[in-house]
């Protein structure tokens, strides 16, 4: 069996967005490894700073945040590289899929030129070899009439096609760690079905984090899932094992809300990222809180079968 290395590394990561109203902690104490040819789900409510992670492992945030810790790929630390280092790693070695495709995709540009645009700058390509990548990329992600598609723009592409348009994007550059963020949002059933498909595909010997707030998707095409709730992570564990047998509860409500699951919703809402609780940030809405809770802040436990939960009731 082949032993696999850690790719990426994030440690202790924290990500500060100052605001009239406050400081914004969106990232606090994230730890977290990806292996070399790993998928990994990226999962919780909206709010919850998954993107913002995503955005802090390019170096893709705001001017005035405030990034701190380490995000280690290949053994490089990515916040400690010049902006020119950062820029060849940014889209040859690392892409990242935006959300919503319509908005990611330059309306006054063909599809296929937005495509040869990334040939051109990481490959070194020439005009001709740019354009027959082009096509074959097309081909690839399953979009027929390559030629005819590569030279229409984005209006005029479906969602679902402009959803394999920007896989096609972001594989031109044959990356090996892709960030894919709500890839599926918007889709209906049947389109998200064959993305999803498309994407374990075009993965299996690449690495990616599968940001959404879709479970049943990420439990499709991710080996582990990483639960995330205020700008940390809650739990981490194989696929398998987060589905049947939850630790967090955070986690066993996030599963109780599924429609498979009685559709029950975990009650109250998820605190400001300006005005957090204290200790830890789920007991406001845990049926489960201590007195400890409410007042210290859980470490991440470490768990002898390999999982991970920050929760008092492990300790």
């Amino acid at each position: 069996m082949r032993m696999k290395m850690s790719h990426l590394e994030i440690s202790n990561l924290r990500v500060f967005f100052p605001t009239d109203d406050g400081l914004v902690k969106a990232t606090n104490c994230v730890d977290l490894q990806i292996e070399e040819g790993e998928n990994l789900g990226l999962i919780g409510e909206s709010g919850s700073g998954k993107t913002v992670l995503g955005m802090a492992i390019l170096r893709l945030l705001p001017k005035d945040a405030r990034v701190e810790g380490e995000v280690k790929f290949n053994g490089r630390d990515l916040l400690s590289l010049s902006d020119e280092e950062m820029r060849r790693v940014r889209g040859r070695e690392i892409v990242m899929i935006l959300q919503n495709p319509t908005n990611a995709l330059n309306p006054v540009f063909t599809v296929g030129s937005q495509i040869e645009e990334v040939l051109r700058l990481h490959e070194g390509l020439g005009r001709r070899s740019a354009r027959k990548r082009v096509v074959g990329l097309l081909k690839k992600v399953k979009i027929r009439d390559a030629s005819k598609r590569a030279e229409e723009y984005p209006h005029q592409l479906s969602g679902g096609m402009k959803e394999r348009a920007m896989i096609a994007m972001a594989l031109a550059s044959d990356p090996s760690l892709i960030i894919a963020d709500e890839p599926t949002k918007g889709l209906d059933v049947t389109i998200k079905r064959e993305i999803l498909r498309l994407l374990k595909t075009m993965t299996e010997t690449k690495s990616m984090i599968f940001i959404t707030h879709d479970l049943a998707s990420a439990a499709d095409i991710c080996e582990r899932i990483a639960v995330m709730y205020a700008g940390e992570l809650l739990e981490i564990a194989r696929t398998e094992d987060l589905l049947n047998d939850p630790l967090h509860p955070y986690t066993k409500g996030f599963l109780g809300a599924l429609p498979s699951r009685g559709l029950k919703p975990v009650r109250g809402t998820c605190p400001s990222l300006i005005d957090l609780p204290s200790g830890c940030k789920f007991h406001p809405r845990c049926d489960h809180a201590m007195e400890i809770c409410r007042r210290e802040h859980p470490p991440m436990l470490q768990r002898e079968d390999g999982r991970e939960v920050r929760c008092f009731l492990y300790a």
